[in-house]
């Protein structure tokens, strides 16, 4: 017996003509035995990395018999190709479970159902609440309101005679005023639904009802302050104050003629041409009332009569034509272009 440095054992026997040379492979145990009893660990795993060396691992190539009788033979895990039943389930495709799966729809989708006021619970109770509360103020201040629309064609030299307005009489007027804007930015609003588009970048439907209403809201406080500045540098004091209820008193009247066209818009399905020209029958009212109202209070007693063309034109028709234009403006810039 002749042990070599190697991790095999031969063994070489001689008999005859013939050399038989056999190995046998060394154990861990019989390695460790050719160290002294006091090495160190170090020196023992040492050793074992020296005469063991990791190799290739050659896996079985032959089929899997061991399957029950009537099954087939099982998968080897490292096969990536498994069947579609081992890789999906009853809920793989649930988007409750996969929140990046979009749920899809059953059948043909259908045409959206219109727009209606009638439909909408909030619209309908806006309306209701603001013809409650007109019923309410009216019944206060009707004689109030039969006392201007009397007055409203005679023009009384004397300011003093005249009879002013109480708080709730005010009051009253000043809402009839925010109705009438609130009455238009509806009217526009579905003006822009039907002829500039129904999708925006706003969250909700009411958010761009709340803008048109600040628009018109600034239009009239603009028109206030350029008629107080220009009547203020152009007339007297009385003439500015006979003015100023005048035209809250046709303003107050605007938005007592736009209530009808909306209620009537959102309960009986009046199309928006029909409403659109209503709106412009009563604005044309509104402006021939106001112009009336400017010559017989500013230009009665004038020489030059052609003067209100300008004062009309510059303190009525365009700030019009200035808000339509944002208006217009503030649709297109909202909307939502495919």
């Amino acid at each position: 017996m002749i042990v070599t440095d190697s991790i095999q054992q031969q063994s070489t026997a001689v008999g005859g003509d013939s050399v038989v040379a056999t190995y046998r492979q060394l154990t861990p145990a019989q390695v460790l035995k050719w160290l002294p009893r006091d090495a160190t660990p170090a020196q023992q795993d040492s050793i074992i990395q020296a005469h063991f060396k990791p190799g290739e691992i050659h896996w079985s190539d032959r089929p899997d018999t061991l399957h029950l009788p009537g099954h087939d033979r099982g998968h080897n895990m490292l096969d990536v190709d498994i069947p579609q039943y081992y890789r999906e389930g009853f809920f793989s495709k649930d988007t409750l479970f996969h929140p990046e799966l979009q749920g899809g729809r059953n059948g043909i989708a259908g045409d959206p159902v219109p727009y209606t006021v009638h439909a909408d619970n909030l619209m309908t109770g806006l309306l209701l609440l603001c013809f409650i509360m007109i019923v309410v103020a009216f019944s206060s201040v009707k004689d109030f309101l039969l006392h201007q629309f009397k007055s409203f064609f005679y023009f009384s030299r004397d300011v003093s005679s005249e009879i002013s307005e109480t708080a709730v009489e005010f009051r009253f007027q000043f809402f009839l005023v925010m109705l009438a804007s609130l009455l238009i930015s509806l009217l526009f609003y579905f003006y822009t639904l039907y002829y500039i588009g129904e999708t925006y970048i706003l969250r909700s439907p009411y958010y761009l009802i709340l803008i048109y209403w600040g628009i018109i809201m600034g239009y009239y406080l603009l028109k206030a302050m350029l008629y107080t500045i220009v009547n203020l540098v152009l007339f007297d004091s009385k003439r500015n104050k006979q003015w100023m209820r005048s035209f809250l008193f046709i303003s107050s009247v605007e938005g007592i003629l736009m209530f009808p066209i909306m209620m009537i818009n959102g309960y009986f399905d009046i199309s928006v041409a029909s409403a659109s020209v209503y709106v412009l029958v009563v604005l044309t009212i509104i402006k021939i009332l106001t112009f009336y109202k400017c010559f017989i209070i500013f230009f009665s007693r004038n020489v030059v009569k052609l003067q209100i063309i300008l004062y009309f034109c510059a303190l009525e028709i365009v700030p019009l034509l200035f808000v339509w234009s944002i208006l217009n403006a503030t649709a297109n810039m909202l909307k939502i272009n495919f």
